[in-house]
């Protein structure tokens, strides 16, 4: 039996916790509006009005679209939105019912609300609108006193703020898009660019790709399997997270309909549903936009930020659908399978479009993590110069990521970085950043351990910032402290190659070769740390005087880079093996292993080491080409400023027999002198050169005494020092200046 539809102009119905008014088109969830595009809306009253009677396919379509002709594909895309507006899952069909072969009908009973002579229906937090049926005298005496009431209501939520539905420290889960239109385009998509949107707000904290990586790991799925509402929402409560959001996109006629839908995880209440429509597909990412900027609005982030920061998606990233999918399936590949699966997505979204700022960008970050700086360097140059092409937080991304591995500058990156952590104080990035090659390339490992420690306490399956905290414990001589943060990071079951050279540093530190060789046998034939590992194990056995097993090693290291086509770091890998047999004396090896890196890259790390092995074997020319080379491309670089050009000038000094300016050039001021350099970072070979040139320059001017106090220094920080063959050097040379002095070697 249907619901009367008698008196049309007055139908109140409810059903479940929703509340239905037909004549302004309204539906209510316990109080809240929900949003509903018109067709969608007619759709649910005429299942109301069948009450749980079967509706078939084509009456709904004759009812709500009289005159036209559409196909099911649009009914179903409207059902689905309906289904979707009323909380539905795909498995719990809870309020509207599909009969197979048949139609769809409503499950729940409906109730018929008779009105009152004055109902007041609150269509929204903005607005009051009032019914008046004056049958009595006294009926204006009633309208005023209401309308009076609805004007008092009204100012008292004008002016008291609504409570926010987030909080300042709650975190979010992003859902996949439903994608219901049947083009492949929006896969992947829209999810991305409303990441990136709501990566602009300071308020909103979503949950980092790596760490939904992970946890979907700890729930026995890939790392790259399908986000969706019900993963989506075990993830966010496995993590302890306070919302998910779930997208939609769906074809209606010839126009789109974007939607999202905001749930609390623990009470499954709606915290917001918004939709918009756009006329043609170049127009969904503006949908995306103003979604992003609405939804932000709901949940209880000020106007003030919103304004701020809310740099439209076409602008923030790219107007092309087809980058931003390529841009986005890079993105997604270089996280849960590998940053070099990664790399061939990134190149099409910015061959697609040149000016995506934000691809070259992170095409710099994957370069540099593979170790290719000279290829980094082009791609982040691009993205800096793009840079206005950004959001605000892209952009101080990329200004950071500028001035650490272009410039090289890392007292302005730091200051970046503090911009950047006032701005968006729930964001661990910065904090990672600052914790890595900024302090500790500024030489200030304990501001690195604390910005490390801040970026775990933002996000605790933030795995660069454990690799950081780890290697900082390291550098100050702690291998007790790292083992601990190493520790905490399989807790978490952070999977970190890099974790395992620095296992192996802590055991070489200890002097336990059992433990050296564990490490090592790990790293054999897992992609993107062998090749490392076996240079770390070539710097060791040099290091012990072991030369001809540490040639062997070393050509491993250049061979597997090579294989992996990574030419920047198989020339890191030569022109470190060419510094370590100049030390040693060997000029011919030294001079053409140099040449052959050179031959390969011109980096800044590659140039520096084959100058210094160079000018320790009397090619002074060469190596002075070199260093002027260094101090005309890399002015303001940190490193090259404060070590590399440095050393250079010393040994330069040395080789013209200048002992006095030896010294003068390779002095370093504090704490400049502790730092790491990029050769370190990269290779683990460089820190301690200035000093190692001072010492020769005293033992040549037969001062023995502070020729011993440089090479003390320096035997005294092994964290620092690690398995470069410089430290065999330093000992040596030690020994040489206690002889001078009539003494012996101290233990």
């Amino acid at each position: 039996m249907s619901v009367s539809e008698g008196q049309e102009g007055k139908e109140l119905y409810e059903f479940g916790p929703f509340r239905v008014d037909v004549r302004r088109e309204l539906l209510f969830r316990s109080g809240e509006p929900v949003a509903l595009t018109t067709k969608t809306f007619r759709i649910l009253t005429v299942l109301i009005r069948h009450g749980n009677e079967i509706v078939t396919k084509d009456d709904l379509m004759k009812t709500v679209w009289p005159d036209t002709f559409v196909g099911e594909d649009n009914l179903s895309s409207h059902i689905f939105m309906l289904r979707k507006a009323l909380g539905e899952s795909a498995q719990d069909h809870r309020y509207i019912v599909t009969v197979p072969g048949k139609g769809y009908r409503l499950a729940e009973s409906v109730r018929t609300i008779t009105e009152p002579e004055v109902d007041i229906l609150a269509a929204s937090h903005s607005r009051v609108e009032v019914q008046v049926e004056q049958t009595k005298p006294w009926g204006w005496i009633s309208l005023a006193v209401v309308l009076l009431l609805s004007v008092a209501a009204g100012a008292y939520h004008f002016f008291l703020p609504r409570p926010s539905r987030l909080t300042g420290k709650d975190t979010v889960v992003l859902a996949d898009f439903v994608n219901s239109t049947g083009d492949s385009v929006f896969d992947g998509t829209l999810r991305q660019g409303m990441a990136v949107q709501l990566a602009q707000s300071p308020f909103l904290s979503l949950i980092s790709e790596q760490r939904m990586g992970k946890t979907l790991h700890l729930m026995g799925r890939a790392a790259d399997a399908p986000l969706t509402p019900e993963t989506a929402r075990e993830i966010c409560e496995r993590t302890g997270s306070a919302a998910v959001l779930e997208g939609s996109i769906a074809r209606l006629g010839s126009e789109y309909v974007v939607g999202l839908r905001a749930e609390q995880c623990e009470t499954g209440d709606v915290l917001d549903v918004e939709q918009v429509q756009a006329a043609r597909k170049e127009d969904v990412l503006n949908a995306l936009s103003q979604i992003a900027v609405k939804f932000r609005t709901r949940v209880g982030e000020s106007l003030s930020t919103i304004e701020k920061h809310s740099t439209p998606l076409a602008e923030a990233t790219t107007g092309s659908l087809d980058a931003l999918k390529a841009y986005s399936e890079g993105v997604k590949v270089g996280f849960s399978s590998s940053l070099q699966a990664g790399v061939p997505y990134l190149r099409q979204a910015v061959a697609i479009d040149p000016d995506f700022a934000t691809a070259h960008g992170q095409l710099g970050i994957f370069y540099e993590d593979l170790g290719e700086p000279g290829l980094a360097t082009t791609s982040t140059t691009r993205a800096y110069e793009l840079r206005a092409r950004t959001s605000d937080r892209e952009r101080l991304f990329i200004t950071t990521l500028y001035q650490k591995q272009v410039t090289g500058n890392l007292e302005q990156a730091r200051q970046t970085c503090e911009q950047w952590v006032h701005t968006y104080p729930r964001d661990a990035a910065p904090h990672a950043l600052l914790s890595g090659f900024i302090y500790q390339g500024l030489g200030e490992y304990e501001k690195s351990i604390e910005e490390a420690r801040n970026a775990i306490s933002l996000d605790n399956g933030f795995a660069p910032a454990y690799v950081n905290l780890a290697s900082s414990y390291i550098f100050l001589n702690r291998p007790a402290d790292a083992e601990r943060a190493i520790q905490q990071a399989a807790e978490r079951e952070l999977d970190i190659p890099e974790l395992m050279v620095m296992r192996y540093h802590i055991a070489f530190l200890r002097n336990d070769v059992a433990a050296m060789d564990r490490e090592a046998a790990r790293a054999a034939g897992n992609a993107g740390i062998e090749d490392w590992m076996s240079h770390v194990q070539a710097l060791v056995l040099a290091c012990s005087g072991q030369q001809r097993l540490a040639r062997k090693m070393s050509e491993r290291a250049i061979v597997l880079a090579q294989q992996a086509g990574q030419k920047d770091r198989e020339a890191t890998y030569e022109a470190g093996a060419a510094v370590w047999e100049a030390l040693f004396g060997n000029v011919a090896a030294a001079r053409q292993k140099s040449m052959t890196a050179l031959a390969l890259s011109n980096s800044r790390d590659v140039e520096y080491a084959a100058a210094f092995a160079l000018g320790l074997t009397s090619d002074s020319a060469r190596a002075l080409a070199l260093a002027n080379d260094l101090q005309n491309r890399f002015p303001e670089d940190t490193s090259v400023r404060y070590n590399y050009l440095p050393a250079l000038r010393g040994v330069l000094a040395l080789q013209r027999g200048d002992a006095a300016s030896a010294i003068e050039q390779s002095l370093v001021p504090y704490p400049h002198e502790l730092a790491i350099t990029h050769s370190t970072a990269v290779a683990f070979f460089g820190t301690f050169y200035p000093a190692v040139v001072r010492g020769e320059a005293y033992l040549g001017s037969h001062k023995g005494a502070d020729a011993a106090a440089e090479y003390r220094r320096i035997l005294s920080l092994p964290g620092l020092l690690l398995g470069d063959p410089v430290g065999a050097v330093a000992r040596l040379q030690l020994a040489k200046a206690y002889a001078m002095q009539g003494g012996y070697i101290q233990s």
